[in-house]
C-alpha cells in the first residue's frame, strides 16, 4: 500500500487530485440546490415530527434508534431556517401540511452532508483496495452518480447517515489492517471501529450486519510469525484457525478499544435521547407516553433518568412497532414494497412524489436504480460466485483475491440471507448496504480477471474497461436525472425509461403491465 519512498498511494498528489474531483462531483450530485423540490416525501413526514420533538423537548418513542433524527434536528437547530415555526408537529408522529415558506434546508441538512461524504470514503477505499488512484476515481462513480442514491439520500431520512456509518466502518477495517503494525494507528483506528459501529447501530438495526467485520478483522491479526512462514497473497484466513497463531495483545487492544468505542458511543446517544424528551404531550399515542410503563412514568414525572429501563422499553418499542408493519402484497395498488430478490436487479422503483405544474408535463421524484449501476454490480456478483465456485471445483485453480472475495460475497450472502427472515415489507433502498458490499466486490472482480474470453486482460486493457464503465455509468445516471431532481418529463419520454418490469417504473398515465402481479380489482394503479 505504499510507494518505495514509504509514501502512502493515496497521500500521492495525483490521488489527492483525483479525490478533490471526486468530491466535487459528488457535491453537485447530492448537495446542490437540496431542498429542492420543496414538499414533504416519503418518510419525511414522519421524521421531520420527530425532529421536532428534540427541539421542544417532547417526550416519544420511535421505530428506529434516535442519532439520525436527532442529526435531522440539530441541522435545523443550526440554520433555524423556520423561526418560530419549530412546533408544528409536536402533537403528532406524522406531519401533514407545511406552513407557508417552510424550509427544508436544516431538515435535510445532515442526511445530505454525510451522503456526500461517503464519496471520498468510497474512494479511500477503492484506492486502498487496488493501490491505483485512476481506478479508484471510477469505481467510485458506481456510488457518486447511482440515481437511486442520490435521491433517497437528498431528503430528511436515515439510510444516508447510516449508509455512512457503515461505510466508514468499512474504511476503519482496511486501516486497521494497513496499520496494524502502528503503534498509534492501530489503537486509534480501532477506537473509531467501535464508535462507527455505535453510531450506525444507533441509527438503524439493519446496521448489525456490520459486526460481521469483528470476526474478519480478527482472523487477519495474526503474529508476524505466521505470516512470514506463509504466503501473504494466498494464504486464507479461513484456513488453520489456530487460536496459537494469533498475536494475542494486538486483538486483546482491538477487542477492547472498539467495544469499548461501541459502549460508551451507544449507551451515550440514547442516554441524550432521553435527557432531550421529557414534556409529554397528550395528543401523542397512549395519552403521550408510548406504552411506557408506570416506573418509566414515574422517572419521567420526576425527571429523572434510568438509562438501563428507558433503554429496555424503547428497544421493546421498537419490536412492537415492527410486529405493526404489514407484510409485502404485490397485489395492492398502493404497494411500494418489493421482495429482497428483486433487489440485485432494482426492483421496485417508488415513486415518491409527482405534480403537474401546467398540465402539460410531469415532475417525479422517484427511488430509481442507475441500469448501468446496478447492472455492473449484479455482473461483479455473478463473476465472483463464478470465480469462487472455479477454485474449488477445478484443480490447480488459484485466486489472487480469494480471502477477499470471500469475505465482501459472504458479507453480501449473510445480509440478504438475514433479511429473507423479516416479515413485515420491504423496499428498495434496505438494499443499499449490500449494494454496497457489490461495489467493493467489483473492484475485487476486476483485480482477480486477467482474462475474458480469448481477451486477456493486462493492466492497461482494464483501465480502458474502467474508463468505459465510467462512461456508462455517468451516461445512466444522466438519463434518469429528471426523476431524481424532479425536473420537467412528459409521457412519452418517461416510457423510454420504463426499461425492466421488475422495476414496476411507471408515469401516472401508464397502465401498469407487471407481469409478476397486477392490483386486484384492475390493472391501473
Amino acid at each position: 500500500m505504499s510507494n518505495v519512498s514509504g509514501t502512502p498511494n493515496w497521500l500521492k498528489s495525483q490521488s489527492v487530485v483525483l479525490g478533490v474531483f471526486l468530491s466535487v462531483f459528488a457535491f453537485f450530485t447530492f448537495f446542490w440546490s437540496y431542498t429542492n423540490p420543496p414538499y414533504l416525501y416519503w418518510d419525511e413526514n414522519y421524521h421531520i415530527a420527530s425532529a421536532q420533538k428534540y427541539l421542544n423537548g417532547t417526550f416519544f418513542m420511535e421505530p428506529h434508534p434516535p442519532l439520525a433524527k436527532m442529526l435531522i434536528a440539530a441541522g435545523e437547530a443550526i440554520f433555524d431556517a423556520n423561526p418560530g415555526a419549530d412546533d408544528e408537529f409536536i402533537g403528532t408522529d406524522y406531519a401533514k401540511e407545511l406552513s407557508g415558506g417552510f424550509s427544508f434546508q436544516g431538515y435535510r441538512f445532515f442526511p445530505v452532508l454525510l451522503g456526500w461524504l461517503i464519496a471520498p470514503l468510497m474512494y479511500l477505499i477503492f484506492l486502498m483496495m487496488t493501490k491505483r488512484p485512476l481506478w479508484a476515481f471510477f469505481l467510485s462513480f458506481l456510488y457518486v452518480f447511482d440515481n437511486a442514491i442520490v435521491t433517497h439520500s437528498r431528503a430528511a431520512m436515515l439510510d444516508s447517515i447510516m449508509l455512512f456509518f457503515c461505510v466508514a466502518l468499512i474504511a476503519m477495517y482496511f486501516l486497521i489492517l494497513h496499520y496494524k503494525e502502528s503503534r498509534n494507528g492501530f489503537p486509534l483506528c480501532s477506537l473509531l471501529f467501535g464508535i462507527a459501529f455505535g453510531c450506525a447501530m444507533a441509527t438503524k438495526a439493519l446496521a448489525l450486519i456490520m459486526i460481521l467485520l469483528v470476526p474478519v478483522i480478527i482472523l487477519q491479526l495474526r503474529n508476524k510469525a505466521m505470516l512470514k512462514k506463509s504466503n501473504v497473497e494466498n494464504f486464507s484466513v479461513f484456513q488453520h484457525f489456530n487460536i496459537s497463531t494469533f498475536d494475542v495483545h494486538r486483538i486483546s487492544q482491538f477487542f477492547i478499544l472498539s467495544l469499548c468505542g461501541f459502549l460508551i458511543t451507544y449507551v451515550g446517544i440514547w442516554h441524550l435521547h432521553f435527557t432531550m424528551g421529557t414534556t409529554i404531550v397528550d395528543s401523542l399515542p397512549d395519552n403521550g407516553y408510548y406504552q411506557a410503563s408506570e416506573e418509566y412514568k414515574g422517572l419521567l414525572a420526576a425527571g429523572q433518568i434510568n438509562t438501563k429501563l428507558m433503554l429496555e422499553e424503547n428497544i421493546s418499542f421498537l419490536r412492537h412497532y415492527s410486529t405493526g408493519v404489514p407484510t409485502l402484497n404485490l397485489c395492492k395498488p398502493d404497494e411500494n414494497g418489493s421482495p429482497f430478490y428483486f433487489w440485485p436487479f432494482g426492483g421496485r422503483s417508488i415513486n415518491y412524489r409527482w405534480e403537474t405544474p401546467d398540465g402539460s408535463y410531469y415532475q417525479y421524484i422517484t427511488l430509481q436504480a442507475n441500469p448501468a449501476v446496478w447492472g455492473i454490480a449484479l455482473l461483479g456478483l455473478i463473476l465472483a460466485f463464478a470465480l469462487l465456485l472455479g477454485s474449488f471445483v477445478i484443480p490447480g485453480s488459484k485466486l489472487t483475491y480469494k480471502n477477499e472475495l470471500l469475505i465482501w460475497c459472504g458479507m453480501w450472502t449473510a445480509y440478504m440471507i438475514a433479511v429473507s427472515q423479516i416479515d413485515r415489507v420491504m423496499y428498495l433502498y434496505h438494499y443499499f448496504i449490500p449494494l454496497i458490499f457489490s461495489f467493493i466486490i467489483v473492484g475485487y472482480v476486476l483485480l482477480e480477471l486477467q482474462q475474458i474470453g480469448s481477451l486477456t486482460l493486462n493492466d492497461h486493457k482494464k483501465k480502458w474497461l474502467i474508463l468505459l464503465l465510467g462512461f456508462l455509468i455517468f451516461a445512466g445516471f444522466q438519463f434518469y436525472r429528471p426523476l431524481t431532481y424532479y425536473e420537467p418529463i412528459d409521457d412519452a419520454s418517461f416510457k423510454k425509461r420504463m426499461m425492466l418490469p421488475v422495476w414496476d417504473l411507471r408515469c401516472v398515465n401508464c397502465e401498469r403491465e407487471s407481469k409478476i402481479a397486477l392490483p386486484l380489482g384492475g390493472s391501473n394503479s
